[in-house]
């Protein structure tokens, strides 16, 4: 189609062919202490990233922490419903990259360029952010879809992941960042996320 944006696997912006999204846990003893954003607006903002990576076939490796040991419940249902097909890691690392199956399924990703999320921003994602960036993987945190226990805890992890080179983007950035032209084929898939998006965050900014 005439003007569409050619699809490569080495852009320098994300893309279905490069990205992989990786979620860490989302769990509900965790989403009840983040206090840096409102819960019923992150849990919008981290659906629609699980929505993305489903609608554009991206690699997952989802996370939890603590499950078996019996301290923790699983991923909160709401977000496992999106992404019923992918297999929970759990560990007991606070920091992921330090655990050795969580590591490995990053790896088989084949990818480069990592959407990151998770809880909280100043440990679970800030930690793991650190550590892959020094490997020479790309790392993009979804700043409106994690959460810290404060707002300045939040902010200076982002910001310290930043300094480190991870390029913070948002929820509804990366999803059109994924499709990037209206022209190119699967159009739909990102008019899909953004008609329920949107009514959704009426709702709750209303």
């Amino acid at each position: 189609m005439a003007g569409e944006t050619p699809v490569r696997a080495d852009d320098h912006l994300l893309s279905p062919e490069n990205a992989a999204l990786v979620l860490i846990d989302y769990q509900p003893e965790q989403v009840g202490t983040v206090r840096s954003i409102g819960h019923d607006l992150m849990m919008l903002n981290i659906t629609a990233v699980a929505r993305a990576a489903a609608a554009y076939d991206l690699p997952v490796v989802l996370s939890t922490v603590g499950v078996e040991l019996g301290v923790n419940t699983g991923t909160i249902q709401a977000l496992r419903a999106e992404l019923p097909d992918v297999e929970e890691i759990d560990r007991t690392t606070l920091n992921s990259w330090e655990d050795p199956e969580f590591r490995a399924a990053v790896e088989a990703t084949g990818r480069r360029k990592f959407i990151m999320t998770g809880l909280w921003t100043e440990v679970c994602v800030a930690f793991p952010t650190l550590d892959m960036l020094r490997e020479g993987y790309d790392v993009y945190p979804v700043t409106d879809a994690i959460g810290g226990v404060s707002r300045d805890a939040h902010e200076r992890a982002v910001q310290r992941m930043t300094q480190a080179g991870a390029q913070p983007v948002t929820a509804i950035s990366l999803t059109c960042e994924l499709q990037r032209d209206w022209g190119r084929p699967g159009a739909d898939r990102l008019r899909k996320i953004l008609r329920w998006y949107f009514p959704e965050l009426q709702k709750l900014t209303a």
